[in-house]
């Protein structure tokens, strides 16, 4: 099925308009004419099935058939606090298999180690949208404004699972195992984080996992963190069943 996106304010109830680049790739791309059907998704967490009805200059009418609460996403909700990159390429593929895999969230981090860049949020914003409707994703991730480290490990919710990837830790740590319905987890630069900066994370709640037995790319880490995490009450359901 293909995935469209349109603002929430354009969706009433019986009805949905799409204009705007969505418009254009609807019409223009796709090729969709009135009688096509197809999803659409709000990017909180609804999606619709829709039914063109007339197209007016830069306006397709939908009619909506029928509505699912948070189709496509995974049961934990990951948050990702991540150093910044100097390859901006390295980053759009962060965002991209992060959402793909289901990631609430994505901070930029400033850190010791963080060659200083530019931050493309918009950029990342439109990254976002596309693999979510490319995943079949309805809620829409949230790229953050940049933040230092120290300022997102101690504004961190205290009720989510906080974790801290470090070559260094102890020992290994499956992200969600534990049931909790949101982790938080952090990723640093190129380098890594410093003892210190590791240091300030525990003081804040932070707990250094590792996830795998070598040095991962900054990108790598944080996909793969996802990976883990979002979807890791449903594994575990699975496997509950499949014992039963």
């Amino acid at each position: 099925m293909d995935f469209f996106y349109t603002h929430p304010q354009l969706i009433h109830a019986d009805h949905l308009t799409i204009e705007g680049d969505e418009f254009s790739h609807l019409t223009h791309v796709m090729r969709k004419g009135v009688g096509d059907s197809f999803a659409v998704v709000d990017g909180r967490g609804n999606q619709y099935a829709v039914v063109i009805r007339r197209i007016e200059r830069k306006v397709a009418w939908c009619e909506i058939g029928s509505h699912v609460r948070n189709a496509g996403e995974p049961p934990v909700a990951v948050h990702l606090g991540v150093g910044m990159l100097k390859n901006g390429s390295r980053f759009d593929y962060l965002v991209e298999k992060s959402t793909e895999l289901g990631v609430c969230s994505i901070t930029p981090l400033t850190t010791e180690r963080t060659i200083k860049g530019t931050a493309k949020t918009g950029r990342w914003k439109k990254i976002a949208l596309a693999a979510m409707k490319q995943s079949g994703r309805s809620v829409l991730p949230e790229i953050r404004e940049t933040s230092t480290f120290e300022q997102f490990v101690q504004s961190a919710a205290r009720e989510a699972e906080l974790v801290v990837l470090h070559e260094k830790a102890p020992g290994y740590y499956r992200c969600g195992a534990a049931g909790s319905g949101s982790v938080i987890a952090c990723v640093g630069p190129e380098g890594g984080f410093t003892d210190e900066e590791i240091a300030v994370s525990a003081a804040a709640g932070f707990r250094p996992v590792r996830i795998a037995p070598r040095r991962l790319r900054t990108e790598t880490a944080a996909v793969a963190a996802v990976a883990l995490c979002a979807d890791a009450g449903q594994r575990h359901d699975d496997q509950t069943r499949r014992k039963g």
